[in-house]
């Protein structure tokens, strides 16, 4: 049946199977993105011998910069075409990304399945967020963004150290590989079959809606608004970027540091999982909380957090200081993935909100090139502590801006 014939109901009770579906979908796109965590690195150094660390992490960038446009998009085209489309074209982009990994003669192959990647997990993963904030409605849209980023991040978590003890009993390159693309499989299956489209819950929400922002927006008036005439939407999109600029360096140096303080794979991989893993399940907490206690302390905090917990890992040298590390790292992001998510859903109006999501996620994911970019040039001048001293400090500065700029938008949803 599709939303146009069954009776239109916002909330997360009356979609709860729609929406469960989804949060599944959306753990399989957060497990392809898994499988590269703890291997991808090791095989930039130990297969490709690629010693300077900027050019090892150019996979990030090249993830980071496609997802970004990509998360643009994502937003218009799901308005356009509608929201299931998109999901499905996410998939198919995904399908031959670790089938490249597993034959790359070269990195550069390597570096153009990441391209792939960050166009699939663009499509895929901008959409499922966005098919969420349409079935959940106004009040429980904390939640949402909770239960959405923590099964993602869980399956990270649980893919990072199932590759890692996958790549210590098969190798580093076929068998982490084959698992991602099971997961991209059966995501394209569920979408394909079962997963019904959403639009029609946005367009019915926008007919109830009444505020200060003028639903017919033209794209270049979203996209300033989000990036930084709109005081809410601007903080969120410059501390959405900061989150994910320190993610790519965690993402590619992390192990790196692992490895050169001689921890065996499982143990790295145990490490990469750590930090995802409580990432993830903490937006369970954090999510629903935000709704009840507001967006901005949760988004405050959580920046402060992950500097402190940067800085951390730039002091330690022992498994147990980076598990705690890693531990506080995930509390703080935890604390602000999804508030900044259900902020933007809060400010934006539904006619256009799909394309202010797309505006904030490209802030957002354009941090993992950024991060990619700055965290590498600084380790190969520096050393990678210097480098995570370096992205603490801008995390710090992202927490003061915020804390100085951003209002609290959770009581003003209705003003949009």
């Amino acid at each position: 049946m599709s939303d146009r014939q069954a009776p239109l109901r916002l909330g997360l009770r009356a979609n709860a199977v729609q929406f469960t579906l989804l949060v599944a979908v959306n753990a399989l796109v957060g497990g392809v993105l898994g499988s590269e965590r703890t291997v991808l690195p090791l095989i930039a150094e130990q297969e490709f011998q690629l010693a300077a660390y900027t050019a090892a992490m150019t996979y990030i960038v090249a993830f980071g910069l496609t997802k970004a446009v990509t998360n643009f998009f994502a937003g218009t085209l799901s308005d356009r075409y509608g929201r299931k489309p998109v999901l499905i074209a996410g998939w198919l982009a995904g399908i031959p990304v670790p089938l490249i990994i597993i034959w790359a003669p070269a990195w550069e192959w390597v570096v153009a399945a990441n391209v792939l990647l960050g166009v699939s997990q663009g499509l895929a993963w901008s959409t499922t967020v966005i098919m969420k904030i349409d079935l959940a409605g106004p009040q429980r849209r904390g939640l949402a963004m909770g239960l959405n980023e923590a099964a993602g991040y869980a399956a990270v978590a649980t893919t990072a150290l199932a590759t890692g003890w996958l790549a210590a009993e098969h190798g580093l390159r076929t068998a982490p590989f084959l698992l991602a693309l099971a997961y991209a499989a059966l995501g394209l299956g569920l979408s394909l079959v079962f997963v019904r489209e959403t639009h029609g819950y946005a367009r019915f929400e926008a007919t109830t809606h009444h505020g200060r922002h003028e639903q017919g927006l033209a794209n270049t008036r979203i996209l300033a608004l989000t990036s930084w005439r709109e005081p809410a939407l601007a903080s969120a999109s410059h501390a959405g970027m900061v989150n994910n600029l320190n993610d790519g360096l965690a993402w590619g140096l992390f192990p790196l540091l692992f490895a050169a303080a001689g921890l065996s794979l499982t143990e790295i991989g145990l490490l990469s999982a750590l930090y995802p893993a409580v990432w993830g399940l903490g937006q369970l907490v954090t999510g629903p909380a935000s709704d009840r206690y507001g967006r901005k302390p949760f988004i405050v905090v959580g920046m402060f957090t992950q500097a402190v917990a940067l800085a951390l890992v730039a002091m330690v040298d022992s498994r147990t200081g980076w598990a705690a590390a890693a531990v506080l790292l995930g509390a703080g992001t935890a604390a602000v993935y999804p508030t900044l998510l259900a902020a933007v859903g809060d400010v934006a109006h539904p006619a256009w909100r799909a394309r202010a999501v797309g505006v904030y996620r490209l802030w957002r994911d354009g941090g993992f090139a950024v991060g990619a970019l700055l965290a590498g040039a600084v380790a190969d001048l520096a050393g990678i502590r210097a480098a995570i001293w370096v992205v603490a400090a801008v995390t710090a500065a992202a927490g003061v801006l915020a804390w100085v700029r951003m209002y609290e938008t959770h009581s003003r949803s209705t003003l949009a």
